[in-house]
């Protein structure tokens, strides 16, 4: 790589990390249920189609840090710690990671479609690998939650529509919309992958 496709790729990587890490902090006011929504989804998204599967990563990676930082996890940290961490850390680099791998895969075939395939994958390895962390660090926690709630005996389910439900589905909705717009404003303004 040349000099200056190096530091063109540093400072983009590096404007996309201020947006992600600003977003979410902002984002951890905007509500749906008892979680913010991901509104940091779609840098993540069109930083890993600009700057591939790593520069991904890392973008996830800051989501999950500015997370954890942000205050949005603390329910689950002070039930678990380790378990938050891998949760968050690992839910925001495999879906940095993931929209960057579809995105290199789909965009030999067509740009626009890649980067609507990754504005679908990465919120379901967010949110899916969220849903997973619940089961597998705080399912005892959250049956009390549940049943506090009204959802005796079915944690899962609390899980599913209360806790990930309706933000799932706006954070699609989000990604799925402004993922491709904000790529090929980029584009035309002469930033290229």
């Amino acid at each position: 790589m040349k000099t200056s496709a190096k530091v063109h790729k540093i400072v983009g990587l590096g404007l996309f990390t201020a947006i992600v890490f600003v977003l979410q902090m902002l984002g951890a006011f905007i509500r749906f249920g008892p979680f913010s929504i991901s509104l940091v989804l779609v840098p993540i998204v069109v930083g890993a189609a600009m700057y591939g599967a790593a520069g991904g990563a890392w973008l996830g990676f800051v989501f999950g840090m500015a997370v954890i930082i942000s205050g949005d996890a603390a329910a689950f940290l002070v039930v678990n710690p380790l378990g938050t961490v891998i949760t968050v850390l690992g839910k925001g680099i495999a879906a940095g990671l993931g929209a960057g791998l579809v995105y290199q895969l789909a965009a030999k075939t067509n740009r626009y479609v890649a980067v609507g395939a990754s504005a679908i994958v990465s919120p379901i390895l967010n949110t899916g690998l969220f849903f997973v962390g619940c089961l597998v660090f705080f399912l005892p926690t959250i049956a009390g939650w549940a049943s506090a709630e009204g959802y005796a005996g079915n944690a899962v389910q609390y899980v599913i529509f209360v806790m990930i439900g309706l933000n799932f589905i706006v954070e699609m909705a989000i990604n799925v919309v402004l993922c491709p717009v904000i790529l090929r404003i980029l584009r035309a303004a002469g930033l290229k992958n």
